[in-house]
């Protein structure tokens, strides 16, 4: 594995810094302590831990967020495409990879020879991992996907004993090994849904299906976030955690740490009378003489417009409202009576124990989901991680 325990706290500025004597811009700083912090808490409701660090670990950077889940407990990482499994191997990771989402003439034969594992979700991703395994002559090591009623990727309930019993014949003739069955609940979020009921039953019925067939995975995983925290029924042998990894929980149920912080500093400052409008369409208009400040940060950096009228930003130690139309790079605050002045910074979002907004009030104002904020950030965000030294 090439990460080590985690030690003292050290900072790493991502893209360059700003020059000498400037003034920095918005600033996003992810934080792998609680990633780590975060992962050792599922990992202890876990057999196994497999860290999914899609999109860019969600946003957080993949390779950064596998060294500090694998670091803190997780065995294994996910993703959903071939080049994001080849990413990882690329930045040295030689822990065993799943990549689960894959049209069926993806790159499987380099797959293969990076040894990493993918998925099958039917007959004909089956056809093609075994032919390109014949090509590079490896054996390939799948997991097949059942769809468990989200009408998605994986193989239909009526096709799934053909697919296992095509995958036993791949398996005699040295193309392929099936390492494991998966599936994916989509009401986990809500515990107590008879859904997650009805999907059970269908895995189950599937992994018995499966054994009948001659197979012997040695994994069977169906639990994401939500199941590991809230249904042990679901765990199995393993569990891909994604979102909790980063903070965020569906369920409600369990305090996890956000991992990202949001900053930005202010760049206008004025006093306007009341009756003055502001932004486009000047969809607010001051209902008093107040002060505005003026942050260089928008919709182009993941902020959602939908979130106009509603968000706030804490500035000055209090929370001060997102006022007009979020614009592609800017936004109006409201200060009220208390000036802002050039410079001063503003935390869009945070953790939310200084009384900042947290990643959840922004997606409560956009009618949204944690999940699209934190992978809609823009890459004009300056990063700075905040990790911890590996030892040897």
């Amino acid at each position: 594995m090439p990460c080590a325990p985690l030690a003292a706290s050290v900072v790493r500025t991502v893209d360059p810094p700003p020059p000498p004597g400037g003034t920095a811009g918005p600033e996003l700083t992810v934080d792998l302590a609680a990633i780590a912090g975060n992962t050792r808490l599922l990992a202890a409701r876990a057999a196994r831990l497999m860290a999914v660090v899609k999109a860019d670990g969600f946003g957080h950077g993949a390779a950064d967020a596998a060294r500090a889940a694998l670091g803190a407990g997780a065995t294994s990482l996910g993703v959903t495409s071939v080049e994001e499994a080849m990413s990882l191997r690329t930045e040295g990771f030689r822990v065993p990879i799943l990549s689960w989402l894959n049209p069926v003439d993806a790159a499987f034969e380099e797959a293969l020879r990076a040894d990493v594992s993918v998925a099958v979700p039917g007959q004909e991703h089956l056809a093609a991992v075994a032919s390109a395994a014949s090509r590079a002559g490896r054996t390939a090591r799948v997991h097949l996907h059942l769809d468990t009623g989200m009408a998605r990727d994986g193989a239909a309930p009526g096709q799934w004993a053909e697919l296992c019993q095509q995958a036993r014949e791949a398996e005699r003739a040295g193309l392929v090994r099936v390492i494991g069955v998966m599936g994916h609940l989509g009401c986990a979020d809500t515990p107590g849904d008879p859904c997650t009921d009805r999907a059970l039953a269908l895995f189950r019925e599937a992994s018995n299906a499966a054994a009948r067939a001659g197979l012997r995975p040695a994994v069977r995983h169906l639990a994401a976030t939500s199941a590991t925290l809230t249904d042990p029924r679901t765990r199995f042998d393993l569990c891909r955690v994604g979102a909790g990894l980063y903070g965020i929980d569906p369920t409600r149920t369990t305090r996890l740490r956000p991992a990202l912080t949001l900053r930005a500093p202010v760049v206008s400052v004025r006093t306007v009378p009341a009756g003055a409008g502001a932004g486009y369409g000047h969809a607010w208009t001051a209902p008093r003489r107040t002060n505005l400040a003026l942050l260089p940060v928008g919709y182009a950096d993941g902020l959602p417009r939908a979130a106009s009228g509603r968000a706030e930003v804490l500035l000055g130690g209090r929370r001060c409202p997102v006022v007009g139309q979020v614009s592609m790079d800017q936004v109006i605050v409201d200060c009220g009576e208390h000036a802002a002045a050039l410079g001063d910074v503003a935390t869009v979002f945070g953790t939310g124990d200084g009384g900042e907004p947290t990643v959840r009030d922004w997606a409560g104002w956009s009618g949204t989901l944690e999940h699209e904020i934190v992978t809609g950030l823009g890459t004009r965000l300056r990063r700075t991680v905040h990790h911890a030294e590996e030892t040897a």
